[in-house]
């Protein structure tokens, strides 16, 4: 009975070495956090492409929308972790635990890469009286808190939190410039065009009609370089004299416990798709930021965010866990 016992228990070690060693054999499902047609759909997707192509199995795009992000980052994080669901994970899931909106960190997600960062643009009207961000940021350290507002995203959002940072670097109260809510950049930046706010932080993609139709200029984008697409908009390095990043960024990533082998794999996959010279023109034609860390080289970079958007977030009045 124990030389049965132990000869089950050897098949089955090996069945379940085959199972994972062979992955994959069917589908992968890429889960992506937002609506369709958005930034971050257009980037899954043509991840999906490239991973079909290097994986050998179909990956199928599946929009979870709702909450901010967090209903497509639970799914991420409660999905069974054998590789075939993963998600893009965006910057958003470096707030939910402080915000208390979900219970999760990064912590239950396997990083398996950084695959794009879209730094935040200081955008103003065309009209406004800031020519440049020097003299922006000196008026705002001037004038009453509250006196100028912001809008295209909801207040803790990514490029709320890079505004925030960058008034901090200036020793300003990153609660001085108060955030209209608005879902998304095009409805913000119809405020802005308008007059209702002074400010928008988005990326400068998604301002690319408004600056195309004269109604919007950029002061500035915070990223270390220039973004090609956008060469006559400065770094805030070339404005102030200070070097300053942030913004967006996504990553694929799977559950937490993801078997090494599995991981290994995706990790690899990941590499080969987000260096190529496809994927990398896709992102330069359309603004956005090429970017790639590596497995454990992104979950790095998660930590660090998770650590720096928390304290942001305190300095807001935003941060509700400790």
């Amino acid at each position: 009975m124990k030389l049965k016992s132990l000869m089950m228990a050897a098949a089955f070690a090996a069945t379940s070495f085959s199972a994972s060693a062979a992955w994959p054999e069917r589908p992968i499902t890429l889960v992506v956090p937002w609506a369709a047609g958005g930034g971050t759909d257009a980037v899954a997707r043509m991840v999906a492409a490239g991973l079909e192509k290097e994986l050998g199995k179909p990956v199928n795009v599946v929009n979870r929308t709702g909450g901010g992000g967090v209903v497509g980052h639970t799914e991420m994080v409660n999905a069974k972790p054998d590789g075939y669901t993963i998600g893009l994970a965006t910057a958003e899931v470096t707030t939910f635990y402080w915000s208390n909106t979900a219970p999760f960190t990064y912590e239950k997600l396997t990083p398996i890469a950084l695959v794009n960062f879209d730094s935040a643009a200081f955008n103003v009207a065309a009209n406004s009286p800031w020519a440049d961000l020097r003299a922006a940021l000196d008026d705002i350290k001037k004038q009453p808190a509250g006196k100028y507002k912001l809008s295209g995203m909801a207040a803790g959002a990514a490029y709320h939190l890079a505004f925030a940072g960058l008034l901090q670097l200036e020793g300003i109260d990153p609660k001085a410039v108060v955030v209209v809510p608005s879902q998304g950049a095009a409805p913000g930046f119809q405020e802005l065009a308008s007059g209702g706010v002074q400010i928008v932080p988005s990326s400068l993609p998604e301002g690319k009609p408004m600056f195309d139709a004269g109604r919007v200029k950029s002061l500035a984008v915070m990223s270390k370089e220039k973004i090609g697409a956008f060469p006559a908009v400065p770094t805030v390095k070339d404005a102030i004299g200070k070097d300053y990043e942030g913004g967006t960024w996504r990553g694929l990533a799977a559950p937490a416990g993801l078997p090494a082998d599995v991981t290994a794999k995706l990790v690899e996959a990941a590499a080969k798709v987000a260096n190529s010279e496809e994927y990398k023109k896709f992102l330069a034609e359309r603004g956005f930021g090429h970017a790639f860390a590596k497995g454990p080289a992104f979950g790095e970079f998660l930590a660090t965010q998770h650590k720096n958007n928390g304290e942001i977030m305190g300095a807001l009045g935003l941060r509700l866990r400790q």
